[in-house]
């Protein structure tokens, strides 16, 4: 049936088209350019990873059995060396013979190059194109954009478990041409039970709810591949901030804590649980991009099953305690390893590592977690899709976007978990804030490490301990006096004491980044107005979504359901029945 394109809005991004009815039939954010550029982004660099690693295979597999045919060839020639020490009257027979069992004995396939090309031509025609699973499609614009702008990609199958959704994703099949046709399917299906009934099927499984994840989370790490990739979005931020921490306990296992790093803190949130389901079915996860912007966080990793690799989960997992006072943060290790000879042991972290009351204000803390202390990016990853971004920034709607948070994470400790506010430093001593050139020197100065974070402009990374930041900030305020405060205050309490380490806030050479020096935009504002989560689907458009959507695109469509109501009204009153006379 041909589609009336006058009831739709044709909507272009990247390559794809999709038409949008009027209605707020089918969900569609334009405020998500960033998440699918950035999930193109990594996953043509996780193509390009698979391909390296294929070919790494074959390699080893080629030299493996070219070890094994010369080991073979090297017992017949002492076989033959026996026979001829045994026969020398029958030499000339012996080395005919010798040449005989080298060709007929061991057959013509053991020959070195032989079965090299074998090898090669087997694990070639294992190699097959990624399959890509969509498991929340809703309009499909993204399974779209995969199978049009990423190469190497083999099909892509969009799910969705509303059935205008689906019709919808169809309708925009069809509309983007044969290329869409070939590599994109439709199915009207519960993401969790097609996932459950496709066990280790997809390379990359992407998952990007309205709202947590949580639900999806176990059929997904059954259904990726070992080595895949899974891709993960929560929107659900008030939750994993520590708006309501008891239900973040009931979906993902963590007990969030409100400091100036929650948004860090729920991405580690959220790899903790991705790591837990995993381990049900002996796999664990390695990240590669963890990312946080707009009203949500987004998490890439891969999937590996190993039995003894998912024993070192304990040791990348952390309670963590925050001071009710200040803004002093310890982590607590779940496990340790010990090594003896060979063999590893697992054992329960020690701990405390705090006292009942914090050493800087003399107050109570509270306790959240288990996080993801881990790292939570590849170095190599970032590097590698920051140079594959800044290539073809043509093809990147967002381009300036994600280019820019790729260049923040790339600068990033990736080794030190969550952050300080140096603002909010000051704020508990209430003293004039130093500039960020400033405070960096002091800390490097003292022989320490720091960088910023892509999660916060204000905040800064660091692998100083809290008694070497409150020493710094000690010594700040004794060139810069505050006015007296009562004792009782975390600020007075800290203030009290003398500082250890006498600052340097002389200006280092690496107090500034490379991005810094160079003055590249790192934090850049919206395009746009309203640029934020949008109204689930099937909602109805009312004044009171001002906020979400604008006064305009509220406008609007309110004055598109008044001019449908008098025709509905009046087909209405035509197909009732005339009264009775």
């Amino acid at each position: 049936m041909a589609t009336d394109l006058s009831e739709f809005t044709i909507i272009k991004e990247g390559e794809a088209e999709i038409l949008m009815h009027a209605k707020n039939e089918v969900f569609f954010n334009k405020t998500q350019v960033n998440n699918r550029d950035l999930s193109i982004a990594v996953l043509r660099a996780f193509i390009s990873k698979r391909k390296q690693e294929h070919e790494t295979k074959i390699s080893r597999r080629a030299k493996s059995a070219q070890k094994i045919s010369e080991n073979n060839g090297s017992e017949i020639v002492m076989e033959e060396a026996s026979n001829e020490s045994a026969t020398n009257d029958e030499k000339c027979n012996t080395d005919c013979d010798a040449h005989e069992k080298l060709s007929n004995e061991c057959g013509s396939p053991v020959l070195p190059e032989e079965q090299k090309e074998n090898v090669e031509g087997k694990e070639r025609r294992d190699a097959k194109p990624i399959r890509v699973l969509e498991a929340l499609s809703a309009s499909g614009l993204r399974a779209l954009r995969y199978a049009r702008e990423v190469e190497g990609i083999g099909q892509v199958v969009a799910l969705d478990n509303d059935k205008a959704s689906v019709e919808a994703c169809r309708r925009n099949i069809k509309f983007n041409g044969s290329i869409a046709c070939a590599k994109v399917e439709s199915h009207l299906t519960d993401a969790r039970v097609y996932m459950l009934t496709h066990p280790n099927e997809f390379d990359m499984v992407d998952l990007d709810p309205y709202g947590s994840p949580s639900i999806f989370l176990d059929s997904a790490v059954q259904s990726v591949v070992d080595g895949g990739m899974l891709m993960c979005t929560a929107t659900d931020m008030a939750v994993l901030c520590g708006g309501n921490g008891e239900v973040c306990y009931s979906k993902y296992g963590s007990y969030p804590l409100r400091g100036k790093y929650c948004h860090e803190m729920a991405l580690r949130i959220l790899l903790a649980c991705i790591e837990s389901h995993a381990n049900r079915y002996k796999r664990y996860i390695v990240p590669v991009l963890s990312v946080q912007m707009d009203f949500y966080v987004r998490v890439f990793v891969r999937v590996y099953t190993s039995a003894s690799a998912m024993k070192n989960t304990p040791l990348k997992l952390s309670y963590v305690y925050q001071c009710t006072g200040c803004d002093s943060f310890h982590l607590q290790q779940i496990g340790r390893s010990v090594s003896k000879n060979n063999s590893v042991r697992y054992l329960p972290g020690f701990g405390p590592s705090v006292p009942q009351e914090c050493s800087d204000c003399g107050k109570k803390f509270n306790m959240g977690g288990p996080i993801w202390s881990a790292p939570i990016h590849d170095q190599e990853w970032v590097t590698s899709m920051l140079a594959d971004v800044k290539s073809m920034k043509d093809t990147y709607p967002a381009y300036d976007r994600i280019s820019a948070v790729l260049t923040t994470i790339s600068e990033e400790l990736m080794d030190v978990p969550l952050f300080l506010s140096l603002h909010n430093l000051c704020a508990t001593l209430k003293c004039t804030s130093p500039s960020a050139v400033n405070f960096r020197s002091a800390v490097i100065n003292a022989g320490y490490r720091i960088s910023g974070t892509h999660v916060n402009p204000l905040g800064l990374k660091s692998d100083a301990p809290m008694s070497v930041i409150w020493d710094i900030m000690r010594c700040w305020v004794k060139n810069h006096p505050v006015k007296a405060q009562p004792e009782d205050q975390p600020g007075s309490i800290i203030l009290a004491k003398e500082p250890v380490l006498e600052a340097n806030f002389a200006r280092a050479i690496a107090s500034l980044s490379k991005a810094q020096a160079k003055k590249v935009a790192r934090f850049l504002p919206n395009p746009e107005r309203h640029w934020g989560p949008k109204l689930r689907a099937g909602r109805q458009i009312t004044s009171k979504h001002i906020s979400l959507l604008g006064a305009d695109a509220v406008n609007g469509a309110l004055s598109h359901a008044d001019s449908e109501e008098p025709n509905a009204k009046r087909s209405k009153v035509e197909e009732d029945p005339a009264p009775n006379q």
